[in-house]
């Protein structure tokens, strides 16, 4: 890894961050993925090796400290009764061996559960006196969504169990079938609707419903692989399996227990050889200690178990002729070659693109335009090219080079000396236009309510909407004729809109989509400018100046607010009523140096409310609870966050007790 200063450091784990959860939430919350596993996982390591390097830019909201994915609008919220954790992956077979080395002696001749990766949705399933009663989502490992209606149409998720045990709790993964996808595929083709890019996207879109029925149409199917929690007790896990199965759960197939290197190498050869006949997907193989007693002795990490790990498959490789470098523009205005391929079929479907990631990335590689190539869906999702044959070439070949200018709108291509990344400033770029909106839309951006992907896609076809302060534009009769729009969802959108004016600054700057200026980089800015007129006159050295910003992100903020179309955009936003300056009023210094966290449901103000009276007296609030904090501000469901604020000792006040110190 490139060795870094402090503040190169502190500029890489920001942009990393800011990466790994947009990244994180397609995955786990929207069920679409832009990169491949192993591109994610490449980041997710950096970004641990670099705090590990750093400790002094330790940050308890980092995505490292969590696991999984966050919850979604619609569910009501459930608190595990025992934390779905993740596995630590690994991907070669050194890596096998030293995790076996290392448990070895703990694990004694009780040995190694070896069980099939199923690629599906990680529940939590609960029972009591043998009748279904709750099933829950991983979430974030602690708390999940509740989808019990949903499970309770998935035929082998029992209502009853073969047992009448006071308590049961198990753990599996909800999958669909290949058979089951191909069908729903294929419905969604006719139907003109966007094809699923694999089953576990299609599983977990499936079971996210918030219609069951649509749900049981989809065909989905369960495999158990872990007792969580009962009024029985086992030593071996092969024990729970057995229990699990008598008692009416579809247990995770094709599990052996071994006792040697060898032995568990030869079984993931084997399964790997026999993987694409299976009728449901797999990703890789799971090793854990089989003795429950020594799984207790070796421990857990902060959000994996040390007893157990994940092998993932290496993605299978074809060779086949690219023919020709397009580009694509994306949402911050990043240039993107793509490389368009003679079709070559990879884990079950034909390729025909791939993407080619940046300049760089070609270059190192030496690919050009007329390769043979070789190419591997990486985590058996995106296709990628991994080099090229250079003996299979004829002379004909043509070298690539990014263009000049953007190939959507035809802006200057700007490349910072030594930078991977190409793109374009032209905020109102129309490549750009659709995740523009969506992104300023957004909850955490303007926060606009009805108005999601599917909204945004409507307007921009209906020619509505060129930017996003055409947005403020929009009126509700020219809004009915929309497909699935009728009078009172525009008046409804309209009014969502005229509320979004009072978003404040820090959301507009956020909003906008700068490249690498996430919410907390935006709340930095206002309020240390107060106004979006200072933005237009501000030089790299005033941002640089500011806590986390570093060079780079400061010459991304200057080039945007130095292109013409931004000024014509605040220019016609500020004209449509929008709140362009930091609406926080500081009343006094009271709070100055406090720390406050925000939990659960206030009676009588939302938790962006209870923030702003906190910042309006010197106050600054966190999204995580850490020894820093120094007040916990809870209401009605405060989940975990109130329990590690009284695991550490820190002062829990209510709404009231928020007033009264404010009455003080």
């Amino acid at each position: 890894m490139k060795k870094y200063s402090l503040q190169e450091a502190r500029e890489k784990i920001g942009e990393l961050r800011e990466l790994i959860r947009y990244h994180s939430k397609r995955y786990h919350e929207l069920d679409a993925p832009e990169i491949a596993d192993y591109e994610y996982d490449r980041m997710y390591y950096e970004l641990i090796a670099l705090e590990t390097e750093f400790p002094e830019l330790d940050d308890p909201q980092s995505p490292t400290k969590k696991v999984g994915g966050g919850l979604l609008d619609g569910f009501e919220k459930t608190t595990h009764n025992v934390p779905l954790a993740s596995l630590s992956d690994v991907f070669n077979y050194d890596e096998i061996k030293s995790f076996i080395d290392r448990v070895d002696t703990d694990a004694g001749a009780d040995g190694y559960s070896v069980e099939c990766k199923i690629d599906g949705l990680s529940v939590s399933l609960v029972y009591r006196n043998g009748i279904f009663e709750r099933g829950a989502t991983r979430g974030d490992g602690k708390v999940g969504e509740n989808i019990t209606e949903n499970l309770r149409t998935i035929p082998n998720i029992p209502m009853k169990l073969a047992s009448d045990d006071e308590y049961v709790e198990v753990r599996g993964e909800v999958y669909m079938p290949r058979e089951s996808f191909a069908r729903l595929n294929e419905k969604r083709e006719r139907d003109g609707e966007t094809l699923f890019a694999n089953p576990r996207n299609a599983a977990a879109g499936s079971l996210r419903q918030l219609d069951p029925r649509v749900t049981a149409a989809r065909g989905l199917d369960i495999f158990v692989f872990n007792f969580q929690a009962g009024s029985r007790e086992f030593s071996l896990h092969s024990e729970t399996l057995d229990y699990m199965r008598d008692i009416g759960f579809n247990v995770i197939p094709e599990t052996r227990i071994l006792h040697t290197y060898d032995e568990i190498i030869e079984r993931i050869e084997e399964i790997g050889r026999m993987r694409d006949d299976l009728p449901f997907d797999i990703d890789g193989m799971v090793i854990k200690v089989n003795s429950l007693a020594a799984r207790r002795e070796i421990g857990e990490n902060t959000n994996t178990p040390k007893w157990a790990v994940a092998y993932k498959f290496p993605p299978e490789e074809k060779q086949t002729k690219l023919v020709d470098i397009s580009v694509q523009v994306g949402r911050t205005g990043v240039l993107t070659p793509l490389a368009m391929l003679e079709p070559v079929r990879l884990a079950g479907t034909s390729v025909s693109r791939a993407t080619l990631h940046n300049l760089d990335f070609i270059r190192e590689r030496g690919i050009r335009i007329g390769d043979t190539v070789v190419v591997r869906k990486a985590g058996d999702i995106i296709p990628e090219i991994v080099c090229a044959v250079e003996s299979k070439r004829d002379g004909s070949e043509l070298k690539f080079d990014m263009p000049e200018r953007c190939p959507s709108c035809g802006e200057p291509i700007i490349n910072y000396e030594g930078g991977a990344a190409y793109y374009c400033t032209n905020g109102e770029c129309p490549a750009q236009l659709e995740r523009t909106l969506a992104h300023f839309a957004s909850k955490d951006a303007m926060n606009i309510d009805k108005m999601g992907p599917a909204v945004v896609r409507l307007i921009i076809d209906a020619g509505l909407v060129k930017g996003p302060a055409d947005i403020y534009k929009l009126r509700a009769d020219e809004l009915e004729g929309l497909e699935r729009m009728g009078k009172t969802s525009a008046e409804k959108l309209v009014a969502a809109i005229e509320k979004s004016k009072e978003s404040g600054l820090a959301r507009l700057i956020y909003a906008l989509g700068i490249r690498q200026t996430g919410e907390k980089t935006a709340q930095v800015i206002a309020e240390h400018f107060g106004d979006i007129e200072k933005l237009f006159e501000a030089k790299t050295e005033d941002f640089t100046a500011l806590p986390d910003i570093g060079e780079i992100t400061a010459r991304y903020i200057v080039d945007f607010f130095a292109h013409p179309q931004t000024r014509a955009t605040i220019d016609s936003l500020k004209a449509s009523g929008v709140v362009c300056a930091d609406k926080t009023v500081r009343l006094d210094d009271r709070f100055a140096g406090k720390t406050f966290v925000l939990t659960g449901t206030l009676p009588n103000m939302s938790r962006s409310q209870a923030g702003e009276l906190i910042a309006s007296h010197g106050g600054k609030v966190s999204g995580s609870v850490s020894k820093k904090t120094d007040y916990v501000v809870a209401g009605e469901e405060a989940g975990s966050k109130l329990d590690r604020a009284n695991e550490l000792g820190i002062t829990v006040i209510d709404e009231a007790g928020l007033l009264a110190m404010l009455e003080e």
